[in-house]
């Protein structure tokens, strides 16, 4: 017999795992997605800037050893969007939301969370680590982010919420 079959919770454990992991991924690529639209192709047709996540990505990887590696910093800017940023939300500040403040509708937490994000981004990241004023001199390409990661949390916590109705 197999492990599964003598310990039917295993299974199910497996199961809620890889359903979990599902819900990362297709989330973080939706999201990823649409921040990217938004911040590389709404924006600047409306007149505002251009989102630059690649470059930043970039400068963190140049802070870091020394020089940057734009194929590297590609990578990074949709391993944080396809996986980091999803993660956050499905493992920690969905769960969170839901045992502390379960009032708080989903969409409400998520803006939250996308300013949590954008502070990480342009503070920490940008300014903290890369050298760059504090949220990039608050210039009109800091409200686009503002916008682009609230955009980004919106819609991983949409597609993690039809994921969940859909498994029951």
């Amino acid at each position: 017999m197999s492990a599964t079959a003598t310990n039917p919770s295993h299974s199910l454990d497996a199961q809620q795992i890889r359903a979990t992991i599902v819900t990362i991924l297709t989330a973080g690529a939706f999201a990823t997605l649409a921040f990217d639209f938004f911040g590389q192709s709404l924006s600047p047709w409306f007149g505002f800037a251009k989102l630059a996540p690649v470059p930043l990505a970039n400068g963190v990887i140049a802070t870091i050893f020394g020089e940057g590696f734009t194929p590297a910093a590609h990578a990074m800017h949709y391993f944080v969007g396809l996986i980091g940023y999803s993660v956050g939300w499905v493992l920690i500040a969905e769960p969170l939301r839901a045992r502390f403040a379960p009032q708080v509708p989903w969409f409400a937490a998520a803006v939250v969370y996308g300013v949590a994000l954008w502070v990480w981004a342009l503070y920490v990241m940008a300014h903290l680590v890369v050298g760059n004023p504090a949220f990039l001199g608050f210039s009109q390409i800091t409200w686009v982010a503002l916008v682009g990661h609230v955009v980004y949390a919106v819609v991983v916590a949409w597609v993690t919420e039809l994921r969940q109705s859909q498994q029951g």
